[in-house]
């Protein structure tokens, strides 16, 4: 059975050569030109798409900001396709939640392979056990895939669940970047170290949100990332 995606993209002609592309690979691909039309279709309680790959500039909005608002309801693989390859606006689409971020032009295929990675991961089981915690202070619940700080269950992306989740497994030990990118995006993901370090700051912060006393995630300049929480937390 087809994949279902929505496509947001207000070039006709870019918007004709991924969907002929993303069908021919297997997917059923559903296209829209506007933000409107794309809240429509994701806040749809009928909304079966599996991924949605988004253009930054759009007619009535800017995808970014759906990005922002879709990460915040939903788990969905999010790809952001946009004419402007600098890295602050890539660093801005992590931040808000994307998955992937592709600069155009870009090639079709590597599109496909993009998506099919990213769906492909998303569909993984966790491999660690059910109620992982470290010093009763953080624990994981695997069957939920959620995550506990304190009190309150974290509200995370993929990504920063991936890592995190990864930090637990052995508190104290620096992971470098490659190995957290194995972890969480897997081994054949298309990322950089860049993105480590953005998603690693993005989860810094929803965790000084529940204790503005804690930084819990250590950098090790050269080296990496590890997981350290004292003992009287």
């Amino acid at each position: 059975m087809p994949i279902p995606l929505l496509l947001v993209e207000d070039e006709p002609a870019i918007a004709r050569t991924i969907v002929f592309a993303l069908e021919r690979e297997g997917f059923h691909v559903e296209h829209v030109m506007l933000v409107r039309e794309a809240r429509e279709r994701l806040w749809s309680p009928r909304c079966d798409h599996a991924a949605v790959i988004l253009d930054v500039g759009l007619p009535d909005g800017s995808g970014l900001d759906l990005c922002r608002d879709l990460r915040q309801r939903s788990r969905m693989s999010i790809v952001i396709l946009s004419a402007r390859g600098e890295e602050m606006d890539r660093v801005l689409g992590l931040e808000l939640g994307a998955d992937d971020y592709i600069a155009k032009p870009f090639s079709p295929r590597e599109l496909c392979a993009r998506l099919r990675s990213l769906l492909r991961r998303s569909a993984m089981p966790p491999v660690d056990s059910i109620g992982v915690a470290v010093d009763d202070l953080l624990a994981h619940d695997a069957d939920s895939a959620r995550i506990r700080f304190g009190t309150v269950w974290l509200k995370l992306t993929r990504r920063e669940y991936g890592l995190l989740r990864a930090l637990m497994r052995t508190p104290g030990k620096v992971w470098s970047r490659e190995a957290l990118l194995d972890a969480a995006w897997g081994s054949d993901a298309d990322s950089t170290d860049r993105t480590v370090d953005t998603h690693v700051k993005t989860l810094r912060a929803k965790l000084r949100d529940v204790r503005p006393d804690l930084d819990p995630i250590v950098t090790h300049r050269g080296l990496g990332y590890s997981l350290d929480l004292p003992h009287d937390a």
